[in-house]
C-alpha cells in the first residue's frame, strides 16, 4: 500500500497565525499561501467535498470526472496539487488510486487563519 501527500504534514507552517498580532515571516507565509493556493480554485473546492461526501469518505479519478464535468486528465492535475498541498492522501490500489482528505489539514489552515480571542480587559474599579 502507498501513501502519498502527506505535504501539510511533512512542511511546517507558522506556529503562530499570521493574524496573532505577531509579524509571521516571509518562509512561513510562503508556505502558508502555497497551500491556500491549492485551495483557492473552485474545482479544487468541489474536489474536497466530493471526496469528503463519498460513502467511504474516499473516492477515486473515475468517481470524480463525471460529477465536475471535467476530463481525467484535468481532475487528475487537481488532485495532484491537492495532495501536495498535504490536503489529501493518495492510496494506489492496483491500477487505482483512491484520495481522501488529511483530517488535521483543514483544522490547521482553519486555526492558523482564526484571530485569537482578544482578551477581556478589566477594568479597574472607580
Amino acid at each position: 500500500m502507498e501513501n502519498v501527500g502527506t505535504a501539510l504534514a511533512e512542511m511546517t507552517l507558522p506556529q503562530i497565525s499570521p493574524l496573532a498580532g505577531e509579524p509571521i515571516d516571509r518562509a512561513d507565509a510562503e508556505r502558508l499561501a502555497g497551500v491556500l493556493k491549492a485551495l483557492a480554485d473552485p474545482a479544487r473546492l468541489r474536489l474536497l467535498s466530493l471526496i469528503q461526501s463519498a460513502p467511504d469518505g474516499e473516492a477515486c479519478v473515475c468517481d470524480l470526472t463525471a460529477p465536475l464535468g471535467l476530463s481525467q486528465p484535468t481532475v487528475s492535475h487537481h488532485l495532484r496539487i491537492l495532495t501536495e498541498a498535504g490536503l489529501l492522501e493518495r492510496e494506489k490500489r492496483g491500477v487505482w488510486a483512491f484520495y481522501r482528505l488529511v483530517p488535521s489539514a483543514i483544522g490547521t489552515i482553519a486555526d492558523l487563519l482564526t484571530p485569537p480571542r482578544k482578551r477581556a480587559t478589566k477594568k479597574a474599579p472607580r
